[in-house]
């Protein structure tokens, strides 16, 4: 994950193939305007990075009656954990379903995702895991400005 200084960079992710929201949503649970990703720009076996389109749609399923708070880039960055999970996940075989089990030091320098004013780029760098469980970093921008940072627990299997 990348602190204020660094989020300038570019990814430095190695593989550049692009896959698309068709293919995001044929490999996790959320469907429709809940499936909030527009595609997967850049990944590798330990890092993700994704960009956004949703944030501005009226119909965003976490929007409330001000706007799409910052809190939602948690979601946002969730749903980035689970199609890097697709994509580590053997060719012939649907990836492990992942629940959130915990966030913590997460820090935002906005109040609301909607009014950002270009797409969004999340990112998301695994830490450490096992079968079990999953501990990611991750960290969401707008061009180079970073709106929100933390670190993420998945549970894949539960005890």
């Amino acid at each position: 994950m990348r602190d204020s200084s660094a989020a300038a960079q570019a990814c430095h992710c190695k593989v550049a193939t692009k896959f698309d929201r068709n293919w995001i949503q044929a490999r996790i649970p959320h469907q429709g305007s809940m499936c909030l990703l527009h595609a997967v720009s850049h990944w590798d076996s330990a890092e993700i990075c994704c960009t956004a389109q949703s944030h501005v749609a009226s119909d965003n399923p976490l929007r409330n009656a001000h706007g799409l708070p910052i809190s939602a880039g948690i979601e946002y960055a969730a749903q980035a954990m689970a199609v890097h999970g697709a994509l580590l996940a053997p060719v012939d075989q649907l990836p492990e379903v992942g629940y959130l089990a915990s966030v913590r030091n997460v820090q935002w320098w906005a109040p609301r995702l909607d009014d950002v004013g270009a797409d969004l780029s999340i990112e998301a760098t695994r830490i450490s895991g096992n079968e079990f469980s999953l501990l990611y970093d991750f960290a969401i921008l707008c061009n180079v400005r970073l709106l929100m940072r933390g670190r993420a627990g998945i549970v894949v299997k539960p005890p």
